[in-house]
């Protein structure tokens, strides 16, 4: 006689507990809740809710009026060259950061973020004192015989995109450092050993171990300035609007709650897009082995 097998039990998968630490985070996910998430959704409601109930009016107005598309590309314009200037400023301070040592980074560190602890305000008054006809700037190339009379520059595209890099290169640096550091020196030399000229060598080999870093940094940078109201509006003023200064006024001055909130919303998917896009480019990167 064969021997009977008996039927095999049904395995099913063991529910995973609740890390208790993971209650650690219940405050300040209840915080964020109620001072950002609920705040978020009234505005959101805001901008699709008219004086006759449900309406997309705001979107149709902010998407189909010429002037507000000019207006959202501007603040597009803006937020790429302020990202590439802080790109340009910050990828070789990271790198020496990353590389200093002892006294030499700590002094480093503290030109790179001590301006962090001042004001925007200050930093963007600060550039319109420096730009301004009897400012810094005029008074030496009067001195100097390169003019004859002073140069209007503020209240000038160009005024704007000189201080708008100088605001957020802070940013570009930090994610960037934190992954230079984690590169290892010798590989450039293993690269140099093997023939690898210089520019190989930087875009075979650094240049794709950094790329988390650059996401990272691009992303926040563009999504600050992109935003960015302050200085816009101390070096420019109402020549060159962005979408967050349409917001103040249609708030503020109009009192057209629908119009300033469509903005906001329209503001929002796009800092929402290069954020996400920015994890997806990380995760991408991180299962690809750091770009390498």
């Amino acid at each position: 006689m064969s021997a009977t097998t008996a039927p095999m039990p049904l395995a099913f998968p063991q529910r995973q507990r609740l890390d208790p630490l993971a209650l650690l985070a219940l405050p300040g996910i209840t915080f964020l809740s109620v001072v950002f998430l609920l705040p978020l959704l009234l505005l959101l409601w805001s901008s699709i809710r008219g004086p006759e109930g449900f309406t997309l009016n705001g979107y149709v107005r902010v998407l189909g009026d010429g002037y507000y598309i000019g207006v959202i590309g501007n603040s597009l314009q803006l937020g790429l060259i302020t990202t590439l200037g802080a790109f340009i400023l910050g990828y070789p301070a990271a790198f020496a950061l990353a590389r200093a040592r002892g006294t030499a980074q700590v002094v480093l560190f503290a030109l790179v973020f001590l301006p962090l602890t001042v004001s925007i305000i200050v930093k963007s008054f600060g550039w319109g004192i420096v730009l301004r006809r009897d400012g810094i700037l005029n008074w030496l190339m009067l001195n100097m015989g390169l003019i004859e009379r002073p140069v209007r520059m503020i209240f000038t595209e160009g005024a704007l995109y000189a201080g708008m890099p100088n605001v957020f290169p802070p940013f570009m640096v930090l994610p960037i450092f934190s992954v230079v550091r984690m590169i290892d020196p010798r590989y450039g030399d293993a690269a140099a050993t093997l023939g690898a000229s210089p520019w190989f060598r930087f875009t075979r080999v650094t240049l794709p171990l950094t790329l988390p870093g650059i996401v990272a940094g691009v992303s926040l940078v563009f999504s600050l300035a992109v935003s960015a109201y302050v200085t816009p509006s101390l070096l420019m003023g109402d020549r060159f609007m962005t979408m967050s200064m349409v917001m103040a006024k249609a708030f503020l001055n109009l009192r057209d709650w629908q119009l300033g909130a469509a903005m906001a919303a329209v503001l929002l998917t796009v800092a929402a897009a290069v954020v996400i896009g920015a994890s997806l480019m990380q995760r991408r990167l991180a299962r690809h082995g750091g770009g390498a």
